[in-house]
């Protein structure tokens, strides 16, 4: 009876090993890489699947930065009135266009009256003092008059000199020519003239309001000069050199492109951690207007990298792989990372230290054998 014992115990225990087996070649067999796909000679023959070594050339990248339109303290003008005075009539509005020497308002006040008559008065008196000098000058000479009153003579002469020079300024800068001052053409009015060729940016003064020395009545502006001030993190400096050219456009109409020259690279760090660039346009446009914002592009030097066709390049679930030949008919799916693209080529990287010189790559049609291989994981 202990004999027939064993032998069924023997049994038992075989089958039980035999079972074990079974479930786990199953096992092992429903576990495949879940990143492969393996397509028969009539599938691969049907589709538009090639394959190659990667490549490894001058790419191109592009750094986007925004900036704003502005421009340089030369072609903008702060118009002022040096004396004063109330503001009798203008006709300027914004954004109108003006010529150089052009009258853009007419002041008044009584003030300059009395410029123009301390000028006119002082150039009278001078006569006299002067003819006085001179007579002194000869008697100093001849021993006929003492040196004091000689040096009196000349101390009003001198004064008197300075004294019309300094009104003769005075009336220039309110635009006054003294030499063409007489006691016939004073005037309570003076004109303000446009300094340069260009547009009305600002009216800031209404006709009657007096106005100081201090206060802005118009901001003129030529922006024929107009450069473009981009903003550029001190991670990207190195990037970007004098000379590079960029291509500027602004949100209301992107696909048109303004191209700039880097002129100006400045030499600080904001609390930022950014850099003002100065750009200058190749052509100037009038449709661009100082305080416009805009974006752009800027062309960086190449690198000599790894780069795959675009129809080499998959993206699932929000990340980019590639598919290499692992053996014949077979492809498994690699993630990488993609940084420049330039004429259909695309820029890779792998996280790990792969050999992608010796690898066989797939580099066209690489939609197929991922939608193959989604399939296939849905039929099981």
């Amino acid at each position: 009876m202990n004999t027939k014992f064993i032998i069924i115990a023997i049994i038992f225990a075989t089958l039980i090993a035999c079972s074990s087996n079974k479930k786990t070649e199953v096992k092992s067999e429903e576990t495949p890489n879940e990143n492969t796909v393996e397509l028969t000679d009539a599938q691969l023959e049907n589709s538009e699947i090639k394959i190659g070594k990667i490549e490894q050339r001058n790419i191109s990248s592009l750094l986007k930065v925004n900036g704003k339109i502005e421009v340089p303290p030369q072609n903008m003008v702060s118009v002022s009135v040096p004396m004063g005075g109330y503001l009798k009539s203008t006709k300027l509005l914004a954004g109108m266009h003006i010529n150089k020497g052009e009258v853009i308002a007419t002041m008044e006040d009584q003030q300059y009256i009395q410029l123009q008559q301390d000028f006119l008065m002082a150039k009278a008196h001078f006569t006299s003092i002067e003819t006085e000098y001179f007579r002194q000058k000869e008697l100093n000479q001849s021993k006929a008059s003492s040196d004091k009153i000689f040096q009196n003579a000349q101390t009003d002469y001198i004064s008197q000199k300075i004294l019309i020079k300094s009104l003769g300024e005075r009336l220039k800068l309110i635009g006054l020519n003294p030499d063409n001052l007489n006691e016939s053409n004073i005037s309570k009015n003076i004109t303000i003239t446009s300094p340069i060729d260009g547009f009305v940016s600002q009216v800031k003064m209404n006709i009657g309001k007096y106005i100081t020395p201090t206060d802005v009545l118009f901001e003129l502006v030529n922006p024929e000069d107009i450069h473009l001030t981009l903003t550029i993190f001190e991670k990207d400096l190195y990037k970007i050199s004098i000379g590079q050219k960029i291509f500027a456009y602004n949100n209301t109409n992107p696909n048109k492109k303004y191209t700039c020259e880097i002129i100006l690279i400045g030499k600080d760090v904001t609390s930022e951690r950014t850099t003002q660039v100065q750009c200058h346009f190749e052509q100037y446009d009038k449709s661009l207007i100082p305080g416009m914002y805009m974006n752009a592009e800027v062309e960086v030097s190449t690198n000599n990298a790894f780069v795959i066709h675009n129809d080499g390049l998959v993206r699932f679930e929000g990340k980019q792989y590639v598919f290499t030949q692992s053996e014949k008919n077979k492809y498994e799916m690699l993630e990488v990372t993609t940084q420049n693209n330039e004429n259909g080529y695309t820029q890779i990287s792998f996280a790990d230290s792969t050999d992608m010189k010796n690898k066989t790559f797939v580099i066209s049609g690489a939609y197929t054998l991922l939608m193959k291989m989604k399939n296939m994981e849905e039929e099981e």
